[in-house]
């Protein structure tokens, strides 16, 4: 039985560009890291095989230690390693994948079309390939069949199936099928997907191994399996240090906006960074989205706050008055009923409030 771990997706250098520069920093070291807690875990579990499906650097040319950091932790693990270059880290001049010295142990597939390793002890052969430009317009797998010999055959691809755009080595279900690959290891799709089955072929994307942004939510890490008898065994690990998490919390009703999220909030945020978004009624202060940054900003690694409430219905009601105030949101009630789209329906809920705040000489920051 072959025991194989398969990720992709790395983005080693990634800008971080939505944190503050310290932080950012930050984030590039920690990414840095992953590989060697990835090494660890290859040997403690006693993993044999491992399969990076591509875009491990988030560009063809980062930092010149990221490079070398990476062949250092993969050096590391006592397994081989194949690494099959994406999009991002297309193999070309320049690039770590030409520049850095990799270990006897790491087998980079270097060219557009699909080669095969043999590992003779483990019964196994290795079928991959590169992108060697940004673009891989058609799909490498085309005419591809691995050999009914007995032996377990694996593939390892950066590319999509079925895209909209044929820009990223476009696969075809149909060309997975005649593969007679065993397990198809992909890279590209950050989101993992459930496994696949085309044919007689396996395949999985295991998604990033750590979200970058709010684009890539929850869980992170990649898929363990193992193979023989010609049967495939996956199960995902967790394995980011952070994650991206959206939490939308109802202010309606409640005591205040902030009660509101403290009662929502789980107790696991310190190491992990947050998008809450205020939603629902609130008065005329509204949801108070940046004192909530400022005050509850020791809770999260980062922290966004947005307010996307809504003006309550009792103060439309003061509209009838016969005041300055009543005046005021006669005006801006007809401007809501008469608003196109929610974009101009939000000016008019920040009109509101900052109008209201003027009146009664209150504080909105």
């Amino acid at each position: 039985m072959l025991k194989f771990i398969h990720a992709a997706d790395f983005h080693l250098d990634s800008a971080f560009a939505a944190l503050s520069a310290g932080r950012a920093a930050e984030r590039r070291r920690e990414s840095r890291e992953l590989p060697f807690r990835l090494a660890d875990y290859v040997n403690a579990h006693g993993v044999q095989l491992v399969l990076l499906a591509g875009d491990l650097f988030d560009s063809a040319a980062p930092y010149r230690e990221t490079g070398e950091a990476l062949a250092e932790a993969l050096g590391r693990m006592k397994a081989q390693v194949f690494a099959a270059p994406g999009n991002h880290d297309w193999y070309g001049p320049g690039s770590p994948w030409v520049t850095v010295d990799w270990p006897e142990n790491v087998h980079v597939f270097r060219e557009s079309a699909m080669a095969s390793v043999d590992l003779p002890d483990l019964g196994t052969a290795v079928h991959g390939a590169a992108f060697t430009s940004p673009d891989q317009g058609t799909s490498l797998l085309a005419g591809f069949s691995a050999p009914e010999d007995g032996r377990i055959h694996l593939g390892l691809l950066h590319g999509e199936t079925g895209p909209a755009e044929a820009r990223y080595n476009p696969l075809r279900r149909e060309e997975v099928s005649a593969s007679g690959l065993d397990y198809l290891a992909l890279g590209h799709i950050h989101k993992r997907g459930e496994p696949r089955t085309y044919g007689r072929t396996l395949c999985a994307w295991p998604g990033c191994l750590e979200g970058r942004g709010f684009d890539e939510l929850g869980e992170k890490g990649f898929y363990e399996g193992t193979i023989g008898g010609g049967n495939v065994s996956l199960s995902f690990v967790p394995f980011a240090g952070r994650r991206y998490e959206v939490l939308e919390v109802d202010v309606t009703g409640k005591p205040s906006p902030r009660a509101a999220v403290e009662a929502a909030l789980p107790g696991d945020t310190a190491n992990n960074l947050y998008r809450i978004l205020l939603t629902g009624e609130a008065g005329e202060g509204g949801g108070d989205a940046k004192a909530l940054e400022t005050a509850l900003a020791g809770r999260f690694y980062a922290l966004e706050v947005r307010d996307h409430t809504r003006v309550a219905a009792d103060i439309w009601a003061r509209a009838g008055e016969d005041s300055l105030r009543g005046l005021f949101l006669r005006e801006l009630r007809a401007r809501w009923d008469a608003a196109g789209d929610e974009a101009e329906r939000e000016a008019v809920v920040q009109a509101v409030r900052f109008g209201l705040a003027a009146l009664d000489h209150r504080d909105l920051g």
